[in-house]
């Protein structure tokens, strides 16, 4: 059963994505983007994923927010009258039919815990993780073993990519067309 805070935090995620799709203003874009990421970070942890929460805050709420704004601070922002978009019909329809076809899914999701869940159908891979990850890695959180030490190269290609976005971003508000010289 969703709880209380569950549905709330899902309201409010719905309710900020929404906003941040169909304001014109891009400082209130950027506001209302970094609290939906702070909301999906919240959202993380309480469906007990506080790894993916901590990366959520750090690079959603924290990094991109950021950037976003020394991106407008460095550029010159437009004058408008209207405070919202209007949605485009097409738009809308493909993002229905989405949100459609991924809510018709979730019913088969298994409960958060539940011992019918992936995870636990094969517990001889879980339990040698948490059995060998110091022995295999010399490292003590299982958590950031298998990020590290068995998820060595996905994790430096992330690692990659994140490094490579801040790059660009820090070139691109240094070119003459956003500072406007």
């Amino acid at each position: 059963m969703i709880s209380a805070i569950t549905a709330a935090l899902f309201v409010f995620v719905l309710a900020t994505a929404v906003l941040t799709a169909v304001l014109r203003d891009v400082l209130a874009a950027i506001i209302v983007f970094a609290a939906y990421s702070l909301g999906m970070a919240i959202f993380y942890a309480v469906l007990l994923a506080p790894d993916v929460a901590m990366t959520e805050a750090a690079i959603g709420a924290g990094v991109t927010t950021l950037l976003l704004l020394l991106t407008i601070a460095k550029t010159v922002r437009p004058s408008t009258d209207a405070t919202f978009e209007r949605p485009s019909l097409p738009g809308l329809l493909v993002v229905g039919a989405f949100t459609a076809v991924v809510l018709a899914t979730v019913p088969s999701f298994p409960a958060v815990g539940s011992e019918t869940a992936p995870i636990w159908s094969n517990p001889e891979v879980s339990q040698y993780y948490l059995e060998h990850a110091y022995k295999d890695t010399g490292v003590e959180n299982a958590v950031t073993a298998v990020l590290a030490g068995y998820r060595g190269f996905d994790t430096f290609g992330e690692a990659v990519v994140v490094f490579a976005a801040g790059i660009a971003a820090l070139l691109a508000l240094q070119t003459e067309v956003f500072t406007g010289e």
